[in-house]
């Protein structure tokens, strides 16, 4: 019942839900990939789980029709990173928010495109906002891959870090925040690889991974989304009961 409640509270949230359908979306290409790849017998099967994540894909597209404002509120806030000590986690953050903030009106215009609202190049501009996710994930794992060398090197002299904390809890907070990191990066990782696929045909592996190997790296990002999700969910209650 417990668990029921939680997945109950999370689909309460939009982030929660996007994390549901994206995680549904890319199984159900995996599953269905491998059918139709593997076992001509279920190929039906397999047909119409491709279908069902095509559609979710398409859901995930239209909720974000919606996310330029949020989107921009986060940028403004951040602005130029003026309250950031590291200089190099200071302007890979800003360009990320910048990749993320152009992302999202290329990704609206190719929607457009193919639901016929504009006579545009639907390929140009889905390639475009490919390039822009792409640019923002590269960014987002040198900025967690420069976060766990400078938080290994704090775990080597605990005494630097968090001055006054009892040893145990600073080696807790700083050995949690390099597993967050790591996660963070095997995601992007994952999801950089199908960024990729995804760009038009003779950029590097562009348009070469079958249904269930780009439906694999889809699955392991979100699971790895949704544990990060669930821990700081904990953590949170955690902070709050002590």
């Amino acid at each position: 019942m417990a668990s029921l409640s939680g997945l109950a509270s999370a689909l309460e949230s939009y982030r929660g839900r996007d994390r549901l359908i994206r995680t549904l979306g890319y199984c159900c290409q995996l599953v269905g990939g491998v059918l139709v790849e593997q076992c001509p017998a279920k190929s039906d099967v397999g047909t119409r789980l491709l279908a069902l994540s095509a559609q979710l894909s398409r859901c995930r597209t239209v909720l974000r029709l919606f996310d330029d404002l949020a989107m921009f509120a986060y940028t403004k806030q951040y602005g130029l990173g003026t309250e950031e000590e590291d200089l190099f986690v200071r302007w890979v953050s800003v360009l990320g928010n910048l990749a993320d903030q152009l992302y999202y009106p290329c990704e609206h215009v190719a929607w457009a495109a193919d639901a016929k609202i504009l006579h545009v190049d639907a390929a140009h501009w889905w390639a475009l906002s490919t390039a822009f996710w792409g640019l923002s994930l590269l960014l987002g794992i040198a900025r967690s891959l420069w976060m766990v060398l400078k938080l290994r090197r704090r775990l080597r002299s605990p005494t630097v870090a968090f001055p006054g904390w009892p040893p145990r809890s600073k080696r807790r907070t700083l050995e949690a925040q390099i597993r967050s990191e790591t996660l963070t990066v095997l995601s992007n990782l994952a999801d950089l690889a199908n960024a990729v696929h995804w760009l038009p045909p003779g950029v590097l592996w562009a348009g070469c991974f079958p249904p269930w190997l780009v439906g694999l790296l889809g699955t392991v990002s979100s699971l790895l989304s949704v544990y990060q999700a669930v821990r700081a969910r904990d953590n949170q209650a955690d902070a709050a009961s002590s």
